[in-house]
């Protein structure tokens, strides 16, 4: 028995969940024993397996918070302790200014949740294929459907943060207008942010173990280096476009604006910047995956 099946059988779902994982395989699509034919079916595959996607999503979030005293209070708790610790190091010791008129909390708990979603979609999914290392090797399916699947625990969260967000907002007696139409297509921004280095991180992490310290150390000090705690207008402005090559920056002022009726600035070439570095981003881990994913089975 693997690993990842006796830590599932360990927590009440064992066997049901491996049964239905290798069901829906089965059930995608008949194997094929022919020359090059992944290569050339891949996406038309990763679509036939989205029950398989759906399986690997619903079981992380279910065992997410199993066997924790607090539960799901732990997405509350990490992102207001987050606030709290920001707000008191950059506005009050710091003094560094909001933006606009949006009190100093409401403004870093707009560059949290942002945050939280991208690195927690590179964090989780750089450890995905060694932890299903028993499900890769039973039967063929489209290898990037696993780390893609970490998705919607940390869509989840959002959701969760989004809504104290609102809370708090209406506490303030702070409302967004027309913009937050636009907040939809921020969160897409900020999941294939993180989505491009997941899957370079996934895949080389089958071969190279500790790859997945060197994740968790690059997210603490990228915390820092992002307007997670402060505004973006307090980098000077003849730097502002270098700053925006960290493609946080352009996802982050996105938030803030599309929530506070536009009293944030959105900085354009910034955002533009941000979105071609992430496209590059993704192509590049999309095809390193891919490349790497034939290897797998023997290497895992």
């Amino acid at each position: 028995m693997s690993a990842v099946e006796e830590r599932l059988e360990a927590t009440g779902e064992g066997s049901s969940t491996t049964s239905q994982v290798t069901k829906a395989a089965h059930r995608a699509q008949p194997l094929i024993l022919e020359a090059a034919y992944a290569r050339r079916n891949y996406w038309q595959d990763v679509w036939r397996y989205r029950d398989l996607f759906a399986i690997l999503a619903w079981r992380d979030i279910a065992l997410r918070h199993r066997q924790s005293v607090l539960g799901i209070a732990w997405s509350v708790l990490r992102p207001l302790m987050t606030v709290l610790i920001f707000t008191v190091v950059f506005s009050r010791i710091a003094k560094l200014p909001s933006d606009g008129m949006a009190p100093y909390a409401l403004m870093v708990f707009a560059g949290i949740i942002p945050w939280n979603l991208l690195s927690s979609i590179i964090g989780q999914a750089s450890n995905s294929l060694v932890s299903n290392a028993g499900l890769i090797g039973k039967v063929y399916f489209p290898r990037l459907i696993v780390p893609a699947s970490v998705i919607a625990v940390t869509l989840v969260d959002a959701a969760i943060s989004l809504l104290l967000l609102f809370a708090m907002m209406a506490w303030f007696g702070f409302f967004p207008d027309w913009r937050i139409l636009l907040l939809p297509f921020f969160m897409a921004f900020a999941v294939l942010v993180g989505l491009g280095p997941a899957l370079w991180l996934s895949a080389v992490n089958v071969k190279y173990r500790d790859f997945q310290h060197v994740a968790a150390f690059a997210l603490q000090f990228g915390i820092y280096i992002s307007p997670v705690g402060f505004s973006s207008t307090a980098v000077p402005e003849q730097w502002r476009l270098l700053y925006s090559l960290n493609p946080a920056v352009g996802i982050i002022d996105g938030f803030r604006w599309s929530l506070f009726h536009g009293e944030a600035q959105l900085y354009l070439p910034g955002l533009l910047c941000s979105l071609a570095i992430t496209a590059l981003m993704l192509w590049a881990g999309v095809t390193y995956f891919r490349k790497a994913e034939r290897t797998f089975v023997d290497v895992i």
